[in-house]
């Protein structure tokens, strides 16, 4: 099986600049040693099993809880049966329709 799930965790009320909050969120995703890929929108990791990859979210959003009162994570899961590395195969199937 083959679980990619892309997350984004956001302090509220600690104002525009939270770089810091969701810093500690991708210290745990890459503490995790799962394979993650992070942009400007989401963190997106992949694992073999849901229980293995909502550990990874769930510790990252009690890492950005732990310094603030409030936080909101919007989660899309890809849920499949397969051989893993699909995160990067996805985005190569692209590029190859697109060359």
């Amino acid at each position: 099986m083959s679980v990619l799930v892309a997350f984004s965790v956001t302090p509220i009320g600690k104002g525009e600049e939270v770089g810091e909050y969701v810093a500690e969120a991708i210290r745990v995703v890459r503490a995790s040693g799962l394979p993650n890929r992070t942009d400007s929108m989401f963190t997106t990791i992949e694992g073999e099993n849901w229980e293995q990859v909502m550990a990874v979210v769930h510790a990252a959003v009690a890492a950005v809880e732990a310094k603030c009162d409030r936080v909101s994570l919007v989660l899309k899961a890809d849920i499949r049966t397969g051989e893993p590395g699909r995160m990067a195969e996805k985005v190569a199937s692209i590029e190859r329709h697109l060359a």
